[in-house]
């Protein structure tokens, strides 16, 4: 846990700290799944079996999502679930690569929805069953 979040630069919100800890290093919740802390391969396969957030974190390019957000989960095609590591309550965000132009004087921020003002909030629609992405697609563009 301390090697992850040295290397995220960020300490993780004390919730998402104890689910890595307490239940399982990703693999379960909303969206198919929390991606892990560490990289993990399938035996005999040359890919890997699940989205390791760190790697992810690394991997950025420069115009990707700020350093602060943790990814979370991919949300499918270019969408993906993000945390703040900085802001209060830790909001939920879900971003969308294809979501904003560059050409058009746009930054990344312009690809972003807020999906639940609390990663405490986004675990609970999921595991009272409910759908995290009501939230994030009622708001207005």
């Amino acid at each position: 846990m301390d090697l992850a979040e040295h290397s995220l630069g960020y300490p993780l919100p004390g919730l998402l700290r104890r689910i890595y800890t307490e239940v399982g290093d990703g693999g379960f919740g909303p969206e198919g799944g929390l991606a892990s802390l560490t990289p993990r391969r399938v035996p005999h396969w040359h890919l890997p079996d699940w989205h390791c957030a760190t790697t992810v974190h690394a991997q950025r390019a420069g115009w990707g999502p700020s350093a602060s957000w943790f990814f979370l989960t991919g949300g499918g095609c270019t969408m993906e679930w993000y945390v703040s590591l900085i802001a209060v309550d830790h909001p939920v965000l879900l971003w969308d690569a294809d979501g904003w132009e560059p050409d058009w004087g746009q930054d990344p921020h312009d690809g972003l929805r807020y999906a639940a003002p609390s990663l405490r909030q986004w675990l609970w629609t999921w595991a009272d069953g409910g759908n995290v992405w009501d939230e994030a697609l009622a708001q207005p563009d």
